[in-house]
Parts: C-alpha cells; structure tokens; sequence
C-alpha cells in the first residue's frame, strides 16, 4: 500500500526552462543570470535528469566563472552521480563558506562517506547557528538522514524542529513516516491525528491514518479514515480501492462489491475491479455471479492467473469437477510453480476418483512449498484410501507437526496409528480425538470395525 505525500515540489519555473530549452536547440537568447541558472540546475536535478543538470551548470560557468553558488550545484550533481569524492573536493575550496545549502551538502557527502560523527556534527551546527526557520531546517536535515534509511537520526532531527514549531505540517508529516518505517504504529498514528486537528481538510492525512490501521488491522477504523478521504474528494480512487480492502477484511462482501465498483468506474480498470468483485461474490458463496465476474476479468485479460482459479475454485464448490479441472491447468500454463493451482487440481481429480494422479499433484504442490499442513493431510487421506498405512501415518504425522489444530487431525492419526497395529499410541489420540467432538470414538469404530473397546476404554 503507497503513502501519499502531503506536498509536491512546487515548479513555478515553465517560462524559464522553456526559455532555457529553446536556446538548447538554438531558437533563442542565450543569457541567463546566477539565480535562473540554480533554478534550472535544480529542476533537471529533480527530474533525475543529471547529465542535463550538468550540462546547464556548464553554461552557468562560462557565463559566470568561478561564481561559489555554481560550484555548489557542480558538488550537488556529483553528489546525485554517487562521486562523493569530488563532490567534497569542491567542499575544501570552499572551506570557509557558511552558505546554508553548502554546509547541507557536505553532511549528505560525510554520511555518504561513513563519516558519521563529522556529518551529525556539521547538522548540529546548521541549527545551532540559525535562530529562525528550525522546524524547516530540520526537515532539510532529515531529508539527508532518509535518504541513507538512517531513520533515527532523521526522527531525531524532526523532533527538534517539532518542538520549535508543533504545527509545521510537512515536518508532521514526515515524523509520520519515520514513525511507521519503525514501526511505531501508535506514534504514527499520534502524529497523523495532530495533523488532522490542525487542517482536517487534508486528505493525505486521512488516507495515510487508514493505512496505519490498516496495516494493524484494526480494519473498521480504516474504514471511517477512507470514509472521510472520500468526503473531502469523492474521486479519489486510491482511497475508494482501500475502502473496498477494508470492507473485504471485514466480511462485509457486499459492500466490497459496491467499492469495487466505484473505483472501476474511477479508473477504468475493469479486469482488475471485476477479479476482486468475483473474490467478494466468491466469498459470499454466490459462484455463479463469481464465475461470472472472474470470466469478464478474463476477456480482458487471458493470462490473469487469480481469475483462473478463481473460477477453479468455485466450480469445484459446484461439484463441476471436469470444468474445475480445465482452469486448472490453464492456470498452471501460466504458473506452472504455483502450489495452490497444484492443489485444486489434485482437489479436482480427487472428485473424479482418479486418486493416483491426485496424489502426484498434491506432492508437486509440497515440493514448492512445504508448509501446507491441509495438503499434507489430504495425501495422507489418499494414501488411507490406497491401504498404504505406514505412508499416511507418516503424512499425518507430518501435517500434525505444523498445525495440530486441523479438523479430525488426531481421529485420523488415531486411525492410522491403529492400522500401524499400534494400539497405544492409538488410544492416545483417541483420547485427544474425544477431548474435540463427541463422535470421534463413533467414527473411529466405524472405521475400525476390526478394534477391541476394551483396548481403548478411555
């Protein structure tokens, strides 16, 4: 999920670079002064447009040679080449120099460097030689921090602006972020909050508060976040697709459905919408209507794997073994790894009786991913079914292992530990078997028709 950006970078240049454009490509006046030339040294900087950058410095420096201000863009284009060398080589000839952007320039190059303390020293006498302006300094610095994912330094920069001035939104915003990189979850949510009460019309802060709850899935306030994204700009169809997420975790398919909806007519992004309308419809138990919305997915997008088992799934709930099996395969034509189209196509066979090959898939899907207690239980089941006890019990035993918590798991061991002829162990997780439902002893001597009661009075 993306965190919006509060701000963009404001560009107020056009009339400058297409005036500096137009000269490129000699249709026009070729003078520019210091400042229009930082500007467009800065702009081509922000389009990662380095050599361009560069290319504009160099006429800066022609028109006005060994001017300081354009020596610091040439270390701030060295700088976003990765040449930290040369960038601090222009920092010795300009040792003397206090210019704000210089002295931000040589911490970004020390930190790049490793030079740790020499960077956090040169950030602290930034702000201890400034007096006004500490809260957006601090955001300068943190940016710097960021940048090299030192996330503490950056919180610790911010906070320092913060208790400056408590109501500079970008920085909030900032700290917000830093704030959920950590994974402080109850400050980012703190921070978002104090944002909203100073401007309640930002939408941004709403959204990225959702998505903090989301993340924690506390999914119904995500909801009334994305709920109040969507009161301050109906269109915003990032915020409508998440409302829809929401509703989803919630159970609430049908309100999903109607989200969905919204953000296809937002974006036109019609397979996608209809996938996860079919995975709502689906969820609900309605496959006809999912079947239906995974097909139009598909007439869009012949490849989409998830429609294809999407609607593999769903008529496999319909008992339409042979169809299921079809989508299957066209899944696996375009995943040929994915364990769980391995799965549903063994599901499928197993509901044509042809166990063999049931059994061949369910070992494929293992063989990808072997953390799957339920299909480990399932080959067990098949192995029962073909009398090859030791096998099963083995299959059991090993599905037991990683989730003892699966339906009927210890009645089924208690059944193949009997058909292993090992009676107490048997009876142990008969016990256990009991312990769960009221008719596992019932079943178990169904099964075993063969057993003595007196060998498993419990």
């Amino acid at each position: 999920m993306g965190r919006k950006l509060q701000y963009q970078l404001d560009d107020d240049s056009s009339e400058l670079i297409a005036r500096y454009e137009q000269f490129v490509a000699g249709n026009g006046p070729g003078y520019f002064d210091v400042e229009e030339l930082e500007t467009i040294v800065d702009y081509f900087l922000r389009k990662g447009k380095a050599k361009e950058s560069s290319k504009a410095l160099d006429l800066g420096l022609r028109l006005h040679p060994g001017n300081s201000s354009l020596q610091i863009k040439r270390a701030k284009i060295y700088l976003a080449l990765g040449e930290t060398q040369k960038a601090m080589r222009i920092f010795e000839t300009l040792n003397e120099s206090t210019e704000y952007e210089l002295l931000l320039l040589k911490a970004e190059a020390l930190i790049k460097s490793g030079r740790h303390k020499e960077a956090a020293k040169v950030c602290n006498d930034i702000i201890e030689n400034e007096v006004d302006d500490i809260d957006n300094i601090s955001i300068d610095i943190a940016f710097i921090y960021i940048a090299d994912l030192d996330i503490l330094n950056a919180l610790h920069f911010l906070k320092i602006g913060d208790k400056y001035n408590n109501q500079n939104v970008d920085l909030l915003f900032e700290l917000a972020f830093c704030y959920e990189q950590i994974a402080d979850s109850g400050m980012a949510i703190e921070t978002y909050n104090r944002i909203i009460n100073i401007d309640s019309f930002l939408p941004e802060a709403w959204f990225n508060l959702g998505q903090v709850y989301f993340v924690q899935q506390e999914f119904q306030k995500s909801l009334t976040a994305y709920d109040f994204v969507l009161a301050i700009n109906e269109n915003d169809s990032l915020a409508c697709l998440q409302k829809a997420h929401a509703h989803f975790q919630l159970e609430q398919y049908q309100q999903a459905c109607d989200a969905y909806a919204d953000y296809g007519k937002m974006t036109g992004e019609n397979w996608q919408t209809q996938l996860f309308i079919g995975e709502s419809y689906e969820k609900m138990e309605r496959y006809d209507d999912a079947i239906e919305f995974y097909n139009q997915s598909l007439v869009e997008k012949p490849e989409n794997y998830d429609a294809l088992t999407g609607i593999a799934i769903c008529l496999l709930e319909k008992e339409q073994f042979e169809e299921s099996l079809n989508y299957s395969q066209r899944a696996l034509k375009q995943h040929e790894d994915a364990p769980d189209a391995w799965v549903y196509l063994a599901e499928a066979l197993v509901g044509l009786d042809n166990l063999d090959d049931a059994l061949l898939a369910y070992l494929k899907s293992i063989t990808i991913e072997a953390n799957q207690p339920d299909t480990l239980m399932a080959i067990a089941n098949i192995c029962m079914d073909k009398g090859e006890w030791k096998t099963a019990l083995e299959y059991y035993l090993a599905a037991y292992d990683l989730d003892n918590t699966l339906e009927f798991i210890d009645l089924f061991i208690a059944v193949a530990f009997f058909k292993n002829d090992n009676i107490s162990a048997s009876r142990i997780y008969l016990k256990k078997a009991s312990a769960l439902s009221l008719d596992a002893e019932r079943l178990f001597f169904e099964v075993c028709d063969d057993a003595n009661p007196t060998d498993f009075v419990l």
